[in-house]
Order: C-alpha cells, then sequence, then structure tokens
C-alpha cells in the first residue's frame, strides 16, 4: 500500500508533532469541524416515524455508536503518530478518514432522533488515546494486533445493535451496517500489516472495558 502522503509518512515525529497530532485529533473527535461530506448510507431511506420507546432505544444505541466513533478518533490519532512504518501510517490515516465519516452519520441520525451524544466524551477520547499511545510506542506490530482486536469486537458489537434496533428504524440500520462492513475492512487491513495477536487475558480487559463504556455511554 502506498503512503496517502509520502512526504508526511516517511518523516521523524518529535514531541510537538505528536502533540499537535493530539489536538488535531481533538479537533476532530470532540470540536466543531466542517462535514466531511461522504454521504451517509441512511440518505436514501425515508425517516419513518417511531413509537417514543422505539426512539429512545435507537438514540441510546446510536449514542453509543457515536461515542465509538469518538473513540476511534483518538486511537487512530495516537497510533499514526506513534507508527514507524510508512506503510502503517497511512493505513491509518485512511482509516482514520472513514471512522470520521462515521462519525458525521451518528451525530446526524442522533439529531434526527432528537438525542444527543455523550456528555462522557471527552472522558472517553482521553482514555482511547492514552490506550491507543501505548499499544503503538511498543511497535507497529502491537498497534496493529490491537487494531486487529479492536475491530473485531466492534464488529460483533454492532451486529448484536443489527439484530436490537427497532425494525422501523431503517435509518439507523443502514448506518450501523455500513459502519460494520468498514470495521472488518480495518481488521483485515491490520492483519495484512503484521498484527500481532493480543493474549487472551488482554483481549478479555479489551472487551470488559468496551462493555463499561457502552453502559454508560447509552445512558450518560
Amino acid at each position: 500500500m502506498k503512503p496517502a502522503n509520502p512526504s508526511r509518512a516517511t518523516r521523524h515525529y518529535g514531541l510537538f508533532d505528536r502533540l499537535i497530532m493530539a489536538v488535531d485529533g481533538a479537533v476532530k473527535g470532540l470540536g466543531e469541524r466542517p462535514p466531511t461530506g461522504v454521504p451517509s448510507p441512511a440518505d436514501p431511506l425515508p425517516d419513518v416515524p417511531m413509537s417514543e420507546a422505539d426512539q429512545r432505544l435507537s438514540a441510546a444505541m446510536m449514542r453509543v455508536n457515536h461515542t465509538g466513533e469518538v473513540c476511534a478518533q483518538a486511537l487512530y490519532s495516537a497510533q499514526s503518530a506513534w507508527a514507524t512504518d510508512p506503510a502503517v501510517r497511512a493505513m491509518l490515516e485512511t482509516a482514520g478518514a472513514e471512522e470520521l465519516a462515521h462519525l458525521d452519520w451518528c451525530a446526524g441520525r442522533l439529531a434526527e432522533l432528537h438525542s444527543h451524544p455523550s456528555r462522557l466524551d471527552p472522558c472517553w477520547f482521553a482514555g482511547a488515546y492514552a490506550i491507543g499511545t501505548a499499544f503503538a510506542a511498543v511497535g507497529d506490530d502491537w498497534s496493529m494486533g490491537f487494531l486487529d482486536e479492536t475491530e473485531r469486537q466492534v464488529v460483533a458489537h454492532l451486529d448484536d445493535h443489527l439484530g436490537a434496533l427497532p425494525r422501523t428504524d431503517r435509518r439507523s440500520r443502514a448506518i450501523v451496517l455500513q459502519m460494520q462492513r468498514d470495521e472488518a475492512r480495518h481488521s483485515v487491513t491490520a492483519v495484512r500489516h503484521g498484527a500481532r495477536p493480543l493474549p487472551l487475558p488482554l483481549r478479555l480487559l479489551m472487551k470488559g472495558q468496551a462493555a463499561v463504556m457502552k453502559a454508560v455511554a447509552a445512558r450518560i
């Protein structure tokens, strides 16, 4: 895979560069920014009226997914800042741009459902950034292993949402389905870039942390 920007991909990043990249990731994940312009999979579908209970359920799920995309911006920003292989960095930047489109889709759907993102998103971002930095700092193979396992767990999570979303909420379902496809592709790409399989205890810890985030973000 060729780097999206060879001059950027081959340079060495110092502490100041990584600080700037952290700020950029925070702005993308948490701040006001221009939309990506990538059409939402929900655009062709009508917004069918739902019961109040179904609307609350959909909003809770899309709030969790929105928080997941906030975390994705933190992870990809941290991992790309510490990547040493230009191909790995280029892949992370490309995947991060796709995750940014997911963030737009989830935010738009939350607005349609008359709801809001998690009020704890800055905390989720900070935690994810620290975790992404920790894995990336010990090597690209660990970073890719973490990415592979994260995306595998996200695919399973989105599959649960596809089974639980109200059948009438076709717009949310279309978004979740496309996100699931993209996340599965990111997992495959991480493996191609040398992902190191993570030990079982670490995978279980990641799953437990994700469960806490999902439970809290659905409510707050």
